[in-house]
């Protein structure tokens, strides 16, 4: 016997690439509006006091390739496109030259949004769980360990639903740099080897609804897909 009263939970893992073993995940950090063209397009400025973060519970990872049903509670279903960092070493109060040591790798995710929910809670001053917090809505590629990845500079960052593209830019268009959002966070958290930070989304997002299909990519990473199912 466990000792448990019921079973435990699945430890939620990633592939990478050159590895078998995979990638066990601990928590999920996100970065909020990290691109100034979607912050615009959500209504808001961009200014460079700080980033702010929500986060997602593990238990919603998805990998890449799957099926899932359209979410209850919302008519307003949105897909966001980001890069992913995979942290792999204990970082506290670290600089941000210290704080690319403390990346493992890169995959692409997606952000998946009840977004009249989130819009609904933020007009409140409430938190955006509803929004965000959404089981299957954490969805990742295979990982890319950082030396094989290179430097976070210009790569294309895009997405596309049934083949039209929604989301075309690149990440040297991050406000944020990922050395920085890894400093920066780690001043409030110890963060160690499990973390995944989702950096933030460019300008593009947009609903999608049952049949849809959604693929993209990260130049350099392996690419995603997802298919929206029919609600339970």
């Amino acid at each position: 016997m466990s000792g448990y009263l019921f079973e435990a939970p699945e430890i939620k893992s990633i592939p990478v690439r050159g590895e078998d073993r995979s990638y066990p995940v601990r928590r999920i950090f996100c970065v909020g509006r990290n691109y100034a063209a979607h912050a615009a397009e959500m209504g808001f400025e961009v200014d460079r006091e700080a980033p702010f973060y929500f986060t997602k519970s593990a238990t919603t990872l998805t990998h890449t390739g799957a099926t899932i049903p359209y979410p209850p509670g919302t008519s307003n279903f949105h897909h966001e496109m980001e890069l992913v960092l995979a942290i792999g070493a204990p970082a506290f109060r670290v600089s941000p030259d210290e704080a690319m040591s403390a990346i493992y790798g890169y995959c692409c995710g997606l952000d998946m949004t009840r977004r009249d929910l989130q819009q609904a809670e933020r007009v409140k001053q409430r938190p955006w769980d509803l929004g965000k917090d959404v089981e299957n809505a954490a969805v990742v590629g295979p990982i890319t360990k950082a030396a094989d990845f290179g430097a976070v500079a210009r790569q294309r960052i895009h997405l596309d639903v049934n083949g039209e593209t929604r989301q075309d830019a690149t990440l040297d268009d991050l406000i944020w740099k990922v050395e920085e959002i890894v400093s920066h966070l780690s001043g409030f958290y110890h963060l160690a080897p499990g973390d995944l930070i989702m950096t933030g989304t460019p300008a593009g997002v947009g609903a999608v609804v049952a049949g849809d299909r959604i693929t993209g990519g990260i130049e350099g990473l392996d690419p995603i897909e997802l298919t929206i199912g029919d609600a339970e």
